[in-house]
């Protein structure tokens, strides 16, 4: 049986470890929290967990980095020489330039690592807010680099299929970040932006829907979001200059009374967001 360890057990990695144990795998959680770790086992999350890497990693088929992006590189110079040979090596990070190739640089000759994304991170962070229901009808993107192999590339597919995701997609390095930083890191502006735009707090006993769902992710993990944005700084900056144009534009009809070309917008906005109904 294969057996898969997740590194951290947050709400991603926690997620991963309950779906793939659903699946009749056999998963090692790893995380620096003894806490975590118990929480998992008492759950069924994982059936082996501990706080010390170097005592299980030799047993793992494939690794599963659920890590901030800057731990990753630390976390492969540490622990590599502890892995079974030929270990294939999964990470989940929101954004690619600046993590894969060096990771890819350092690693042992026999190992690999390949970039996946699940498109179902939470706001929430811990443990306790994993859910493994939040992979079904995802969107999952596969990243490979020329670094490579075919046989890394179906692991990853094989893994979304294990997951139960709705959708898997194959972008390069360069195509991931830049939808990123405009569907997930943008979006993510707009809401925090939003949210500071007023000290607001008044407002909670007035507030309906469409205020609640523009700003449900503006509830943000600062650590997490911050090093993102920085790793995908020039791709973001230009997404948010876009977006500010956008904004001036519908400002100027506004000013101007311009109704036809607000109707135009608003129907070009409904008719482009009906795509994204499931």
């Amino acid at each position: 049986m294969k057996t898969i360890g997740i590194i951290g057990l947050g709400v991603m990695g926690a997620s991963f470890a309950a779906r793939l144990s659903q699946q009749g795998i056999s998963v090692i959680g790893f995380d620096k929290s003894e806490e975590s770790i118990q929480t998992a086992l008492n759950k069924g999350i994982i059936q082996k967990g501990t706080t010390r890497p170097e005592e299980d990693l030799n047993q793992c088929d494939q690794i599963i980095l659920c890590l901030y992006p800057t731990q990753i590189q630390p976390w492969i110079q540490t622990y590599q020489s502890n892995l079974a040979d030929h270990t294939l090596l999964m990470e989940i990070s929101g954004v690619k330039t600046g993590i894969i190739a060096p990771a890819q640089e350092i690693l042992r000759s026999d190992l690999e690592i390949i970039s996946i994304h699940p498109m179902c991170g939470r706001e929430s962070r811990g443990i306790e807010h994993s859910d493994p229901a939040i992979f079904d009808q995802a969107n999952y993107i596969v990243i490979p680099t020329e670094h490579n192999s075919q046989q890394a590339i179906d692991q990853a597919i094989e893994l979304g299929k294990t997951l139960q995701v709705g959708h898997i997609a194959t972008l390069s390095v360069e195509e991931h970040d830049r939808m990123i930083g405009f569907l997930s890191q943008l979006t993510h502006v707009i809401a925090v932006s939003l949210m500071n735009t007023h000290e607001n707090a008044h407002l909670v006993e007035y507030t309906g829907d469409s205020f609640r769902d523009l700003t449900r992710i503006a509830e943000i993990n600062e650590d997490l979001w911050a090093e993102l944005f920085l790793l995908n700084k020039e791709i973001l900056l230009d997404e948010t200059d876009q977006f500010i144009a956008s904004i001036e534009h519908f400002r100027h009809a506004l000013e101007t009374e311009d109704i036809e070309e607000m109707k135009r917008l608003f129907i070009q906005s409904t008719k482009r967001r009906k795509l994204f109904n499931r």
